[in-house]
């Protein structure tokens, strides 16, 4: 994909493995994925670099492990927005005495 292009990548998360690519396209299509995610209330996170490491990947390949805590951190922080939390976290808990 060109340098400069607006480009869009979409990953899956199923918690067992590695995100992986499930969607990416520049220009027209980039649009196209980034209007899907937004009809299906998908948060959507802009990092050209980011995007551009992704874009070199084929659809259905996972993550490398060089992008795994860049990629956990967008997904946590997705993760907060959407009100969602790991298993006996309890955010708003009173503290143990």
């Amino acid at each position: 994909m060109k340098k400069g292009t607006h480009i869009a990548v979409a990953l899956k998360y199923d918690g067992d493995c590695a995100p992986q690519i499930t969607a990416k396209g520049a220009g027209s299509l980039a649009e196209k994925i980034r209007a899907a995610a937004r009809a299906h209330d998908i948060p959507l996170h802009h990092d050209s670099q980011l995007v551009e490491i992704l874009a070199q990947l084929e659809l259905g390949d996972e993550i490398p492990e060089t992008l795994y805590q860049v990629v956990a951190e967008i997904i946590a922080f997705i993760y907060l927005l959407k009100g969602k939390f790991p298993e006996g976290y309890a955010p708003y808990a009173e503290p143990r005495q």
